[in-house]
């Protein structure tokens, strides 16, 4: 009897504990967000409408700390766009290869401004020191898409208006149809050029992207908050009527409330 007792107690089995590697990896599956070295999360998040408004809220927020100082370079950065702007044709193509060089610099002054380091008009030019190569690619590939869409725009109005010369007939309302049709399609064409633009300059100046690489995220990050970017831009609208009726002076506030909402927008849509 106490044989067969003894024999029971070698055929049971051993607790679950026991029998496994204490030194086995966990088998539960756990999901997380792969992060790079440079911060950035493999895909961009995908937010609510509501932080299109958000994203005005905490830059305001971010211009209120440093609000003369954010007026004064807006004050520097919109003259020194007028005084460029009149040199005849160049002025206006070396607007657009240069802006994303300062929008870099003015994307440095809001994570410094919001770390503690704090915000130094110097910032306004910090894109010519740190990734310029990369900040001015972003412009030429900017500046060529421009001038390829505005290309194509031309074309079609030429068709439209060569097509309408040999109908010979057509009625004034039918012509203003054609060019209001072109218009649309060329509007169509920037929205997406416009997505690729909008957080390029920060992903380069702050995540040291290739020009390329950044306008890639960039337009995928838009696409992805196509929701919360029409609220913003709703916003940005009625904003901008505002800031044109006082002399347009308005705009010496909304200049800076556009860099920090937009930098508002990056790290949460683009950082983990």
């Amino acid at each position: 009897m106490a044989e067969q007792d003894r024999s029971e107690r070698n055929e049971r089995p051993l607790p679950a504990a026991w029998t496994k590697n204490p030194f086995q990896a966990p088998s539960a599956i756990v999901e997380y967000v792969r992060v790079g070295s440079s911060g950035l999360i493999d895909v961009p998040n995908k937010l609510g409408a509501g932080q299109g408004s958000a994203w005005w809220s905490e830059g305001w927020g971010m211009f209120r700390e440093a609000t003369g100082l954010w007026v004064g370079m807006a004050f520097a950065l919109v003259a020194l766009f007028v005084v460029i702007g009149m040199i005849p044709v160049l002025g206006a193509l070396a607007t657009y290869l240069i802006a994303p060089i300062f929008s870099g610099g003015l994307m440095l002054g809001c994570r410094n401004l919001e770390s503690g380091q704090g915000l130094s008009f110097g910032h306004l030019f910090a894109g010519f020191q740190k990734n310029l190569g990369q900040l001015a690619l972003v412009g030429v590939l900017y500046l060529v898409g421009i001038l390829v869409i505005g290309a194509g725009i031309a074309v079609l109005g030429l068709g439209a208006g060569f097509g309408a010369a040999l109908i010979g007939g057509a009625s004034p309302g039918a012509s203003f149809s054609s060019i209001m049709l072109v218009g649309l399609i060329g509007a169509g064409l920037m929205i997406p050029l416009a997505m690729a633009i909008w957080f390029a300059p920060a992903l380069v100046m702050l995540n040291d992207l290739p020009a390329v690489a950044a306008m890639k995220l960039s337009f995928s990050g838009c696409l992805r908050n196509m929701l919360p970017f029409l609220v913003y831009g709703l916003i940005g609208m009625v904003l901008a009527i505002a800031a044109s009726l006082p002399l347009a002076l308005g705009w010496l506030v909304l200049v800076p409330l556009m860099v920090t909402s937009t930098y508002a927008a990056y790290k949460e849509i683009f950082l983990a």
